[in-house]
C-alpha cells in the first residue's frame, strides 16, 4: 500500500493500512485481485465481528468521526448501542458515509460508501456540500453479499480516476456482525441527509452526535435491512450543534424525525413489503432518526423533536 492525496481518502487509506495489519484479529481477510486492488472482507466469507464493524464504520466515515459500542436503554436497559460523534459532519457523513453510490455491474450489486464517493464526485449532493477531491488512491466500503471482482474495480477506477491497484474496498453483508454495526452507525448521517432533502442549509451544522440500538444479526440480508432501518427510525437519537437563527429550527424541526412521515409506525419490513420491495415507493421522508435535537451554539437554545418507539424495536428485534 502506498500513500495518497486527498483529505478524506488520505485519512481512510491510513486507517485501512491499520485494519489490514490487524485483519486476523478482526476475523477478516485481505485479498489482492489481479488488477492490484485490495479487498478487505469483514463478513462475506469470514465471520467478522463487532470490532470489524467498528473499523468498517470508521472507514465509511473516512476516520473523521469516533464510533463506539456502548450500553443503551432501548429496547431494553443495558442493550448495546452504536454511538457516533464528529466535528466534521458534512465531510464525514455526507461526503463519505452516505450510501450514495449504487454499484450494479454484471451480476454484482452493492451499495457504495466511503471517501471514494468524494473522488468520483458525481452525485448532485456534492454540488451543494463540495468536498470533492482528486486523490492518487482511494478507499470505499460496500454493503454487499458477494465479493467484488475485476469488473467492479474497473468501474470504480473509471469513475474516480484512480488506478485499480490504488483502490481498497472494505466489504460486508447487512446480515453480519460487521455489516449490522456499520449501518447502525449512520444515525447522524441520516439526520443530515434528511435536512439536505428538506433544503436546510447543512453548512450550519458544526458537530454531531448520534446513538442507535444495535439489532441482533438477522438470518438474511432482507431481514437485516429491516432491523437496521428500525434501529434508526424508531430508536435513533441525534444531537446536532448548529449556528444561526432559532426560528428556522423551530420551523423545520417537526419535519425532520421519522415520525413526520405517514409511513411511520410499523416495522420497516412491513413498510417495505407494502411498497412491493421497492425503496423508491417508500416516502423518502421516513428515513431519519426517531429523535432530533438541535443545540444552537449562537443563542444557547435547545430544540427537541420526535420520540422513540420501544415497542416497534422489540417487535423488530424479536424480543
Amino acid at each position: 500500500m502506498t500513500g495518497t492525496g486527498g483529505l478524506l481518502n488520505d485519512r481512510a487509506w491510513k486507517l485501512a493500512a491499520t485494519v489490514r495489519d490487524t485483519i486476523d484479529d478482526l476475523r477478516g481477510t485481505a485479498r489482492t485481485l489481479d488488477c492490484g486492488a485490495t479487498i478487505l472482507d469483514l463478513g462475506i466469507d469470514v465471520p467478522g465481528g463487532l470490532e470489524a464493524g467498528l473499523a468498517l464504520a470508521r472507514l465509511c466515515l473516512a476516520d473523521r468521526a469516533r464510533v463506539s459500542l456502548t450500553a443503551g436503554t432501548l429496547p431494553l436497559a443495558g442493550w448495546p448501542c452504536i454511538e457516533v460523534s464528529t466535528d466534521s459532519p458534512l465531510a464525514a457523513c455526507l461526503a463519505s458515509q452516505y450510501a450514495g453510490w449504487q454499484l450494479s455491474i454484471d451480476d454484482f450489486f452493492g451499495m457504495g460508501s466511503g471517501p471514494m464517493r468524494a473522488a468520483a464526485g458525481r452525485e448532485a449532493l456534492f454540488d451543494v456540500i463540495g468536498c470533492t477531491e482528486t486523490p492518487s488512491a482511494c478507499v470505499g466500503t460496500i454493503e454487499c453479499s458477494q465479493l467484488p471482482g475485476e469488473p467492479v474495480l474497473a468501474s470504480i477506477a473509471e469513475k474516480t480516476g484512480v488506478a485499480a491497484d490504488q483502490i481498497l474496498l472494505a466489504v460486508a453483508p447487512t446480515a453480519s456482525q460487521a455489516g449490522t454495526v456499520q449501518v447502525v452507525a449512520r444515525s447522524v448521517e441520516t439526520a443530515l441527509h434528511k435536512l439536505h432533502e428538506l433544503e436546510f442549509d447543512v453548512s450550519r451544522v458544526v458537530s454531531g452526535f448520534g446513538s442507535a440500538p444495535l439489532p441482533p444479526v438477522a438470518e438474511d440480508d432482507l431481514s437485516g435491512i429491516g432491523r437496521t432501518n428500525d434501529a434508526i427510525l424508531y430508536g435513533g437519537t441525534v444531537t446536532l450543534w448548529v449556528t444561526g437563527d432559532d426560528d428556522s429550527l423551530t420551523e423545520i424541526g417537526p419535519r425532520v424525525p421519522s415520525s413526520a412521515s405517514d409511513a411511520h409506525g410499523q416495522p420497516f419490513l412491513t413498510i417495505f413489503a407494502d411498497a412491493g420491495h421497492d425503496f423508491y415507493q417508500i416516502d423518502p421522508h421516513l428515513f431519519s432518526p426517531a429523535v432530533i435535537r438541535f443545540l444552537n451554539v449562537d443563542t444557547g437554545r435547545v430544540h427537541n423533536f420526535g420520540q422513540v418507539a420501544p415497542d416497534i424495536l422489540g417487535e423488530s428485534f424479536g424480543i
